[in-house]
Protein backbone atom coordinates (compact mmCIF):
# COMPACT_ATOMS: atom_id res chain seq x y z
CA UNK A 1 0.00 0.00 0.00
CA UNK A 2 1.41 3.93 -0.92
CA UNK A 3 2.06 5.70 1.59
CA UNK A 4 -0.30 8.49 0.46
CA UNK A 5 -3.23 6.22 0.78
CA UNK A 6 -1.87 5.53 4.96
CA UNK A 7 -1.72 8.98 5.30
CA UNK A 8 -5.24 9.48 3.98
CA UNK A 9 -6.62 6.92 6.22
CA UNK A 10 -5.24 8.22 9.35
CA UNK A 11 -6.15 11.91 8.67
CA UNK A 12 -9.56 10.57 8.15
CA UNK A 13 -8.94 8.66 11.36
CA UNK A 14 -7.48 11.53 13.08
CA UNK A 15 -10.33 13.75 12.02
CA UNK A 16 -12.88 11.54 13.41
CA UNK A 17 -10.91 11.17 16.85
CA UNK A 18 -10.95 15.08 16.83
CA UNK A 19 -14.93 15.69 16.72
CA UNK A 20 -15.11 12.61 18.82
CA UNK A 21 -12.99 13.87 21.77
CA UNK A 22 -14.13 17.26 21.13
CA UNK A 23 -17.79 16.45 21.88
CA UNK A 24 -17.31 13.64 24.33
CA UNK A 25 -14.91 14.76 26.49
CA UNK A 26 -16.87 17.31 28.86
CA UNK A 27 -19.66 14.51 29.15
CA UNK A 28 -20.66 11.89 32.09
CA UNK A 29 -22.85 9.22 33.06
CA UNK A 30 -24.45 9.50 36.08
CA UNK A 31 -23.64 5.90 37.04
CA UNK A 32 -20.03 6.92 37.12
CA UNK A 33 -20.77 8.49 40.55
CA UNK A 34 -18.46 11.25 39.55
CA UNK A 35 -21.00 14.13 40.02
CA UNK A 36 -19.29 15.29 43.26
CA UNK A 37 -16.04 15.54 42.09
CA UNK A 38 -17.02 17.23 39.07
CA UNK A 39 -19.03 19.75 40.89
CA UNK A 40 -15.96 20.47 43.13
CA UNK A 41 -14.12 20.82 39.90
CA UNK A 42 -16.60 23.38 39.08
CA UNK A 43 -17.01 25.15 42.85
CA UNK A 44 -13.47 25.52 44.04
CA UNK A 45 -11.99 29.09 42.68
CA UNK A 46 -8.44 30.06 43.07
CA UNK A 47 -5.96 32.71 42.01
CA UNK A 48 -3.37 31.65 39.03
CA UNK A 49 -1.25 34.14 38.01
CA UNK A 50 -4.15 37.05 39.01
CA UNK A 51 -6.90 34.77 37.08
CA UNK A 52 -9.77 33.76 38.61
CA UNK A 53 -9.57 29.07 37.58
CA UNK A 54 -11.43 26.23 38.51
CA UNK A 55 -10.30 22.95 37.96
CA UNK A 56 -13.19 22.36 35.58
CA UNK A 57 -11.50 25.47 34.05
CA UNK A 58 -8.38 23.42 33.45
CA UNK A 59 -9.90 20.26 32.96
CA UNK A 60 -11.80 21.95 29.63
CA UNK A 61 -8.87 23.81 28.45
CA UNK A 62 -6.61 20.29 28.54
CA UNK A 63 -9.59 18.80 26.63
CA UNK A 64 -9.93 21.36 23.83
CA UNK A 65 -6.35 21.53 23.39
CA UNK A 66 -5.84 18.24 22.56
CA UNK A 67 -8.84 18.33 20.40
CA UNK A 68 -7.30 21.06 18.85
CA UNK A 69 -3.76 19.14 17.97
CA UNK A 70 -5.64 15.87 16.96
CA UNK A 71 -7.33 17.79 14.32
CA UNK A 72 -3.75 19.73 13.59
CA UNK A 73 -2.27 16.07 13.40
CA UNK A 74 -5.41 15.28 10.99
CA UNK A 75 -4.50 18.14 8.76
CA UNK A 76 -0.91 16.72 8.89
CA UNK A 77 -1.33 13.56 7.95
CA UNK A 78 -3.16 15.09 4.80
CA UNK A 79 -0.87 17.20 3.69
CA UNK A 80 1.78 14.35 3.95
CA UNK A 81 -0.21 12.16 1.75
CA UNK A 82 0.59 14.91 -0.74
CA UNK A 83 4.09 15.20 -0.57
CA UNK A 84 5.93 13.36 -3.27
CA UNK A 85 7.63 9.68 -2.18
CA UNK A 86 11.55 10.88 -2.68
CA UNK A 87 10.71 14.06 -0.41
CA UNK A 88 9.11 11.59 2.20
CA UNK A 89 11.98 9.36 2.14
CA UNK A 90 14.43 12.50 3.56
CA UNK A 91 11.79 13.33 6.26
CA UNK A 92 12.21 9.55 7.96
CA UNK A 93 12.83 11.10 11.08
CA UNK A 94 9.77 13.48 11.38
CA UNK A 95 7.67 10.71 9.93
CA UNK A 96 8.75 8.01 12.89
CA UNK A 97 8.31 10.61 15.37
CA UNK A 98 4.78 11.38 14.29
CA UNK A 99 4.24 7.07 14.78
CA UNK A 100 5.84 6.86 18.04
CA UNK A 101 3.97 9.85 19.53
CA UNK A 102 0.60 8.24 18.37
CA UNK A 103 2.62 4.98 19.86
CA UNK A 104 3.19 6.86 23.17
CA UNK A 105 -0.82 7.73 22.74
CA UNK A 106 -1.79 4.47 22.50
CA UNK A 107 0.30 3.65 25.73
CA UNK A 108 -1.50 6.06 27.67
CA UNK A 109 -5.28 5.42 26.33
CA UNK A 110 -4.50 1.79 27.52
CA UNK A 111 -3.36 2.51 30.59
CA UNK A 112 -5.84 5.32 31.36
CA UNK A 113 -8.46 5.05 29.42
CA UNK A 114 -11.27 3.07 27.06
CA UNK A 115 -11.99 1.46 24.11
CA UNK A 116 -12.65 4.09 22.05
CA UNK A 117 -9.78 5.94 22.39
CA UNK A 118 -7.29 2.68 22.28
CA UNK A 119 -9.06 1.56 19.06
CA UNK A 120 -8.62 5.32 17.18
CA UNK A 121 -5.43 5.59 18.88
CA UNK A 122 -4.10 2.24 17.83
CA UNK A 123 -5.50 2.35 14.36
CA UNK A 124 -3.76 5.67 13.88
CA UNK A 125 -0.72 4.21 14.71
CA UNK A 126 -0.63 1.61 12.98
CA UNK A 127 -1.21 3.31 9.63
CA UNK A 128 1.26 6.31 10.59
CA UNK A 129 3.97 3.30 11.52
CA UNK A 130 3.08 1.90 8.08
CA UNK A 131 3.75 5.26 6.08
CA UNK A 132 6.96 5.95 7.76
CA UNK A 133 7.43 1.93 7.23
CA UNK A 134 7.07 2.60 3.81
CA UNK A 135 8.49 6.41 2.77
CA UNK A 136 11.40 4.40 3.98
CA UNK A 137 11.20 1.63 1.51
CA UNK A 138 11.15 4.13 -1.41
CA UNK A 139 14.01 5.71 -0.54
CA UNK A 140 15.77 2.23 -0.43
CA UNK A 141 14.09 1.35 -4.03
CA UNK A 142 15.47 4.38 -5.29
CA UNK A 143 19.39 4.35 -4.15
CA UNK A 144 19.32 0.95 -5.14
CA UNK A 145 18.02 2.19 -9.11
Amino acid sequence: MKASVLYRIAAALLLLFAIGHTLGFRQSDPAWGVNGVVSSMHGVHFDVQGFDRTYWDFYVAAGFSVGILYLFAAVLAWQLARVPDGTLALMRGALWAFALCFAAITVLSWRYLFYIPITFSLLITLCLSAAAWVSGKQVSTAAAR
